[in-house]
């Protein structure tokens, strides 16, 4: 599976961006996708995931209410939300995907990584 993350960019505190994952090579195959995200001089950290169901998201608490997972599988794509974004959401973000169905939020729980794509929030 090879993945593709799209949607980053500069956005003002209290804004608003849409991230995309997009899945191609083994792309039918079920699969489970988390995102996660690294700051300047931090460890990678989940953000979201939801399972190949896709009937709702699993947040971190800080992105609880104002960031949304969701999937659309005729697209083979995922999306992340992101509202009432703040300065401290800065980061690169990454999706991952896995051939498990349940949800996931640690890093080794996922086999396949996207590139990442900059998010940079100004206070």
């Amino acid at each position: 599976v090879q993945l593709q993350a799209s949607g980053g960019g500069l956005v003002q505190a209290g804004g608003s961006l849409r991230l995309s994952c997009a899945a191609s090579g083994r792309a039918s195959i079920s699969y489970r996708v988390g995102w996660f995200r690294q700051a300047p001089g931090k460890e990678r950290e989940f953000v979201a995931a939801i399972g190949w169901i896709g009937e709702r998201g699993y947040y971190a608490d800080s992105v609880k209410g104002r960031f949304t997972i969701s999937r659309d599988k005729a697209k083979n794509s995922v999306y992340l939300q992101m509202n009432s974004l703040k300065p401290e959401d800065t980061a690169v973000y990454y999706c991952a995907a896995d051939g498990a169905i349940k949800i996931a939020t640690e890093r080794s729980d996922y086999d396949y990584w996207g590139q990442g794509t900059l998010v940079t929030v100004s206070s």
